[in-house]
């Protein structure tokens, strides 16, 4: 649905972007991530046909976008990571004028509007004027505002920027929506927490350039971490862990609080080798639960130059 080649963007002796490469595979949640000045927002203006890239292509369901402009803003719904407001309308006049800016039909203008709404959980705040929402309300109109037109890709730069936990979540939560009406959605963000559990792919760019692309259980290898597991037993750990360690496919076995942490050897990724060697050797097993690779770390280790 999105795709980037060699993309770079200049401004004087600054390069913003630098011969960036990336695919975004139809109906994925895109987690773009990168530290302030990496190029993430200058990399989204380009796909919305805000700004021209110096060199390099970028396409929107096979468009141009530099090229086929028009009918790319047809096709992707761009929220920025501050929404501007008109502060004497409601939120209902809001909608109907991009409705209306679209060139949506006035006939069908009122259905689509009450249809976005309702997706976004503003019925109740129709008549409410917009410079009265908070900044959650705000930002859930700036996503009832770009899903006006129907468009098939969403590019939202910081939704959740400034949002309390109540209204991070409740973003999270439409996102998800978004997803299983079959949209594709790139989205930056610097709560990595937020992206780690609603995103199928990830990008992590430093100084224009992508460092890293792909899922999370991908980025293990880039960054030498081995597959761990938790295990909790009943009663004294100490026969596990000797069980544990005797294994061939094991490289650690420690102590952490209430449970252990096994970590495979590289390339080992089987859990079934842990229970029935516990299972068989007499320990009661509690459970088994596979330890995931929290992003902030991937994000951490990427963007210092430790892999390279």
């Amino acid at each position: 649905m999105i795709e980037i080649k060699q993309l770079t963007k200049r401004f004087g002796n600054l390069t913003a972007v630098d011969n960036l490469d990336l695919h975004i595979e139809t109906g994925d949640i895109f987690g773009f991530i990168g530290p302030n000045g990496a190029g993430k927002t200058t990399t989204m203006r380009i796909l919305v046909t805000l700004m021209e890239p110096t060199s390099g292509a970028a396409f929107i369901d096979g468009l141009d976008v530099t090229k086929k402009g028009k009918d790319v803003r047809r096709r992707v719904g761009y929220m920025p990571d501050f929404m501007g407001v008109y502060d004497d309308l409601k939120v209902f006049e809001y909608l109907e004028f991009f409705a209306a800016a679209f060139g949506i039909e006035y006939r069908k203008r009122k259905a689509i509007v009450e249809g976005v709404l309702e997706l976004t959980d503003l019925v109740s705040k129709q008549s409410a004027a917009v410079d009265s929402l908070s900044r959650g309300m705000q930002q859930r109109l700036g996503l009832a505002r770009v899903l006006i037109h129907d468009p098939k890709a969403l590019i939202l730069d910081e939704p959740a920027s400034g949002l309390d936990p109540r209204a991070r979540i409740e973003i999270r939560e439409l996102l998800r929506e978004l997803k299983r009406m079959g949209k594709t959605i790139m989205i930056s963000s610097h709560i990595l927490s937020e992206l780690e559990e609603i995103c199928d792919r990830v990008g992590i760019i430093e100084h224009g350039r992508l460092v890293f692309g792909g899922t999370l259980e991908e980025i293990r290898p880039r960054l030498g971490i081995h597959s761990k597991v938790r295990v909790k037993v009943l009663g004294d750990d100490s026969k596990a862990i000797e069980l544990l360690t005797a294994l061939p496919q094991i490289q650690a076995v420690e102590a952490a609080g209430d449970h252990l942490s096994v970590t495979f050897c590289e390339g080992v990724q089987t859990d079934g080798i842990i229970a029935r060697t516990l299972v068989h050797g007499g320990v009661d097993l509690v459970y088994l639960q596979p330890e995931q690779l929290k992003l902030d770390d991937a994000f951490l280790k990427l963007t210092k130059g430790m892999v390279h």
